[in-house]
């Protein structure tokens, strides 16, 4: 083994000090997007929101996922050329005018525009974190690595929803969203200064690759990864479709699920408990459901979240109180801890490591663009039917055609530990 690969060993132990920052790392980039989820929905009729105006509501996660999906996969492309650590150097920059704008807004259009640079700030810096936790992974540890990112992240936008509640019953939503927003940004800029570039591990990969085969791929023009990961390959196709439903479901908690409790007379802070309860434990239980499929395979554990996020969904629709809102967050967090890492795992195991970040991009592009697609069906449908449980039975049809999609068209990308040809 020579120096370089020495020096590049892959493996989460043998990396920790790097993993163990980026994993601090995406927790500040999920509390700045978790710092809205509970305040700006539940308070956009104090931005000029009429009541009832859901596809204007719902335009704030329009503008943030039409950016951060377009991003992803720049981000990935341009992260393969530059490296990691400059683009997630961007993204923080880009996050900077978010609190000011909301702080300082007149008008939702405010809110829409500071949405902008939130799809700019975590399509940048999480992709970066997700990505540069994968270069450092051993191959078989790419389900529990992004276990543990996402588990970090939605950790954190759990905490940000919840946080954010009390500190604007406290404080007012402006004022809390401003420090909370700017103390978090400069955290994640102070950060940077000590984590290394991940672009190094990915060509010792490769190396060693091309050492044990004697062959190589060239790496593909971005625009074939695109068409290949998007349309071309049937397995590729399923998982980005998954990834486009999980996100029209997530619109469907930050955008309609805090009005839909206000009408219910529930406080900001009641709001924050539930909406905190479904992110928090889709983040923590991601810590175990990333390495089940490491050890199981990526589809049973994909398949199953897709069944817990539906029934959370028809639950929350059915029930009037306060308990049963609490259980069905509960249950759409295991579903969704069940499916997000995994989608991207079983994406990895497929990605040849010099287009890796390309591959993830382009998997990423659709399913964050799923915010916009969300925020464009749910709002239509809450406007055109004057309510929001229309839009919640709706998305449960949709959760459960793609999750059956996914068990009828994808093979198994992680079979078994002591499978043939596998290492356990």
């Amino acid at each position: 083994m020579d120096a370089v690969a020495i020096a590049h060993r892959r493996g989460i132990a043998v990396n920790r000090g790097q993993f163990a920052l980026q994993t601090v790392q995406v927790f500040f980039v999920g509390l700045t997007v978790g710092m809205e989820r509970t305040v700006l929905p539940a308070l956009s009729g104090e931005f000029g929101v009429a009541q009832g105006a859901y596809l204007f509501l719902a335009a704030f996660v329009l503008s943030f996922g039409l950016v951060k999906g377009a991003l992803n996969f720049v981000a990935g492309s341009l992260s393969d050329r530059i490296g990691r650590k400059r683009v997630m150097l961007l993204g923080w920059l880009a996050g900077l005018p978010i609190p000011l704008l909301i702080f300082f807004a007149p008008n939702w259009w405010w809110i829409i525009a500071a949405n902008v640079f939130l799809g700019v700030n975590q399509a940048f810096a999480w992709t970066m974190t997700v990505t540069s936790q994968v270069d450092l992974a051993g191959s078989h540890q790419r389900g529990l690595a992004v276990g543990i990112n996402e588990a970090a992240g939605y950790l954190a936008v759990g905490l940000a929803g919840l946080g954010t509640g009390y500190l604007a019953a406290l404080y007012g939503p402006r004022a809390a969203l401003l420090w909370f927003g700017l103390t978090v940004i400069a955290a994640g800029l102070i950060l940077l200064v000590g984590m290394r570039d991940t672009l190094a591990w990915v060509h010792a990969e490769h190396a060693q690759t091309f050492a044990a085969t004697g062959t190589t791929e060239p790496i593909p023009h971005w625009g074939t990864v695109f068409l290949l990961v998007s349309f071309r390959d049937s397995t590729y196709r399923a998982l980005c479709q998954g990834g486009v439903a999980n996100k029209i479901a997530d619109t469907l908690v930050w955008v309609l699920f805090p009005v839909y409790f206000r009408a219910r007379h529930l406080d900001l802070l009641r709001i924050g408990w539930i909406t905190g309860l479904y992110a928090m434990v889709w983040g923590l239980s991601q810590l175990w459901t990333g390495h089940l499929a490491d050890r199981i395979g990526r589809k049973p554990p994909i398949v199953a979240g897709f069944a817990l996020l539906a029934l959370g969904i028809a639950v929350t629709a059915s029930v009037g109180s306060v308990v049963g809102w609490e259980v069905a967050a509960v249950v759409m967090g295991l579903g969704m801890a069940l499916l997000y890492p995994n989608l991207i795992a079983a994406m990895a195991d497929l990605a040849p490591p010099l287009w890796r970040g390309r591959a993830l991009g382009t998997y990423r592009y659709w399913r964050d663009t799923g915010y916009a697609i969300g925020a464009l069906l749910l709002g239509a449908v809450a406007d055109w039917s004057g309510g929001v449980v229309p839009a919640m039975w709706g998305t449960a049809a949709l959760v459960v055609l793609s999750g059956l999609w996914i068990a009828l068209a994808v093979g198994e990308s992680r079979p078994r530990a002591g499978a043939a040809g596998q290492v356990a």
